[in-house]
């Protein structure tokens, strides 16, 4: 998130993996060399839990050749390649084939968040023939499920100095999300009241001082009506969280990096956080609820929010689809009810910095991964921006940035329907056939220039995406103006720097309610045409110039 630093609350009171590498031992004992098939012959059709299994449905249009007519299993890690993990089941080969092992949940041997392919034994070598693909069902063993706080689209950033005295209630947001920072929370044994977290044949540590922060904010949140929604970041400076760097991060100076899925110890750790945080935050565990995960922040922007060296687009889709699964299978493993997002930001077809990735390209990298290695319910957390960010004009942009048209450089609310047609194709929908959940999870509109300006783009914003059934959350960043943003006049906030309420928060409060019309009647005043007519007739103004105010 834009100008997002380090959380501070003042206010609210592995196991390694067994490794089988050239010169393992397989069956009779024979000594066998590893290496990768040209093709890929075989696929795996499924893997889902089912008991205390997992059931891989493979199928092979033609059966590969092999020294002994089997198939065997094997479970890597996401940092593994090749048939390299353990071999987890061996079956005949056929052209319809099921293989079963054990799930092993919590155990040293889980393989919960573990990757599964196929090889055959050939001349006294393991040759993969299938892709690999991951478990898609991890709910079926959630045990701390709770049903969803869903009440409504509009939220709001809160400022926690007014979190506690009724103002998220006055104004009537249904939902507020939030930052939570992995080096905020990791711990150690030597640190006095550490929680001790036993997962996976090891034993974990969590900031007991930081948790219960997050545990009374959260609880407070709930208790208002609030649907909660939390980021995930990994900002590189906890002492306990170095692990979580991934090696291609390291010695940058950024707000996010990358999370580490290159080793072991990486992994591991990624494994017990998730399932730390789903169990904690279920509902269940007198902690308070979290409906939503955001796995980073702005992941396509490379150089700022999901930080590594690599400038090639496949390699970091790849690194952030091995932590997202891992993530999102240990989440939902605890409340199969939560929805985990990935993140991208407005800059559709156009970079406004070198080192960012564009976000429709990096989209389709994501989403083609997750087809080839077993489609999951994932979610869609995008930020419409105005183009460029200070714009205060959300219902006429520059015609140089914002167009009618997949080719569009920015997708912002004015033409927020290409990315909703867009999740619609086929290839995006979600295992049941539905578009995916798609959260509108941090837009704003500066004051800088004007507030009646503000009024109006909040208005349009939200009744645009209220006019939308496939998204599911319309969050303003922010509830209070923050000094450093102003300076790029980015006066976000519905609030002041000294805490008078802005013209936009009046409106903003009567959108969703029986006072809406009074607002849409003022934003159809600003603006200087019927609202209701402009988003139901998809109207879409344009000026020329770049969008630079004068």
């Amino acid at each position: 998130m834009r100008g997002f630093r380090k959380l501070i609350i003042t206010v609210l009171a592995s196991f390694a993996a067994f490794l089988l590498g050239s010169g393992g031992l397989i069956g009779g004992g024979e000594e066998l060399r590893i290496v990768e098939a040209a093709g890929r012959p075989v696929a795996i059709e499924s893997c889902l839990i089912s008991g205390g299994s997992i059931v891989c449905q493979i199928r092979a249009d033609s059966v590969p050749a092999s020294d002994d007519g089997k198939f065997y299993l094997y479970a890597d890690e996401v940092y593994e390649d090749g048939a390299t993990g353990s071999i987890v089941a061996a079956v005949d080969a056929g052209v319809s084939v099921t293989a079963e092992f054990p799930l092993a949940y919590n155990t040293a041997d889980s393989n919960l968040s573990r990757k599964f392919l196929v090889a055959v034994k050939r001349g006294g070598q393991m040759i993969q023939v299938s892709d690999e693909h991951y478990l898609t069902n991890p709910e079926a063993i959630a045990s701390h499920t709770s049903s969803r706080m869903d009440g409504g689209i509009k939220g709001i950033l809160p400022d926690l100095t007014r979190a506690s005295d009724g103002e998220l209630q006055a104004l009537g947001v249904k939902q507020v999300v939030y930052n939570l920072y992995l080096d905020d929370i990791c711990s150690d044994a030597s640190v006095s009241g550490a929680i001790p977290f036993a997962y996976n044949g090891q034993t974990y540590y969590f900031n007991s001082t930081m948790a219960e922060k997050y545990d009374s904010m959260i609880r407070s949140f709930n208790s208002y009506g609030l649907q909660v929604t939390m980021v995930l970041l990994n900002g590189g400076y906890g002492a306990y969280s170095q692990d979580l760097l991934h090696p291609t991060a390291q010695g940058a100076d950024c707000p996010g990096y990358a999370l580490n899925v290159a080793d072991a110890s990486g992994v591991d750790h990624l494994k017990a956080i998730g399932a730390f945080l789903g169990q904690r935050y279920s509902g269940t565990a007198g902690c308070g609820q979290v409906d939503n995960w955001i796995l980073g922040n702005e992941v396509n922007a490379r150089t700022s929010w999901w930080y590594s060296s690599s400038t090639s687009l496949d390699y970091n889709v790849n690194i952030y689809v091995k932590a997202f699964r891992i993530v999102y299978n240990e989440l939902k493993s605890q409340n199969a009810n939560v929805r985990v997002y990935n993140s991208i930001d407005q800059e559709w077809n156009r970079k406004s910095n070198a080192g960012s990735f564009l976000a429709k390209e990096y989209l389709d990298q994501f989403n083609y991964y997750m087809n080839r290695e077993g489609n999951i319910d994932w979610s869609l957390s995008y930020h419409p921006y105005n183009s460029p960010l200070y714009d205060p004009y959300a219902w006429n942009g520059p015609a140089v940035w914002v167009k009618d048209s997949i080719t569009t450089p920015y997708i912002t609310m004015q033409n927020i329907d290409i990315l909703i047609d867009y999740m619609h194709r086929s290839e995006f929908l979600n295992p049941s056939g539905e578009v995916r959940s798609i959260s509108l999870a941090e837009v704003g509109y500066t004051s800088s220039f004007g507030t009646k300006e503000q009024e109006a783009s909040v208005a349009y914003g939200y009744l645009k995406a209220a006019s939308l059934p496939d998204v599911d959350a319309f969050i303003l960043f922010r509830q209070t103006d923050d000094a450093h943003e102003m300076e790029s006049n980015l006066a976000l906030g519905l609030y002041d720097l000294n805490g008078s309420k802005k013209p936009a928060y009046y409106i903003y409060q009567s959108l969703g309610t029986a006072n809406e019309a009074a607002a849409k009647a003022r934003a159809s005043e600003i603006i200087g045409m019927d609202i209701d007519e402009m988003i139901s007739g998809n109207i879409m103004w344009t000026r020329g110039g770049d969008g630079v105010v004068q």
